[in-house]
C-alpha cells in the first residue's frame, strides 16, 4: 500500500508543526502579514492544520470553504501573484527547517501551486 504524501512528511505532527512555523513565517513577513490583521489565528491554525492534512491525503476533516470563497475578500484588498509567491516561499522554507526531503516539498510546493488560480479569483 502506497503512503499519501501526509504519512511520508509525518503525519499530524508534522502537519502540526509545519502550520505553526509557517505562520510565525508569514507573520513576520511584511509583504504579507497585512493580510491577516483582523484573523483569528487560533482558529486559522486549525483551519489550515485540517486544510493541509486533507491537500496531503491525510484522514479527510477540513469543512471550511473552497479556497475561491475563502480569499475573495483578500483579492479586493489586493492579494496578489506576489503575495501567493511570498507564501509559497515560507511553506518550502518551513518544509526544509522541518527535514523534509527536498522530493517531498516538490510534492507539496506542487499541490500548494494548483491552488493559485482559485486562491487568486481567476
Amino acid at each position: 500500500m502506497t503512503q499519501s504524501l501526509y504519512e511520508k512528511i509525518g503525519g499530524e505532527a508534522a502537519v502540526d508543526a509545519a502550520v505553526d512555523l509557517f505562520y510565525r513565517k508569514v507573520l513576520a513577513d511584511t509583504r504579507i502579514n497585512q493580510f491577516f490583521t483582523s484573523t483569528d489565528m487560533v482558529r486559522q491554525h486549525a483551519k489550515q492544520k485540517a486544510f493541509l492534512t486533507m491537500a496531503l491525503g491525510g484522514p479527510h476533516s477540513y469543512t471550511g470553504k473552497d479556497m475561491r470563497a475563502a480569499h475573495a475578500h483578500l483579492v479586493v484588498n489586493g492579494l496578489n501573484d506576489s503575495h501567493f509567491d511570498a507564501v509559497m516561499e515560507h511553506l518550502g522554507a518551513t518544509l526544509t527547517e522541518l527535514g523534509v526531503p527536498a522530493e517531498l516539498i516538490g510534492q507539496a510546493a506542487a499541490i500548494a501551486e494548483s491552488t493559485r488560480k482559485d486562491v487568486l479569483g481567476r
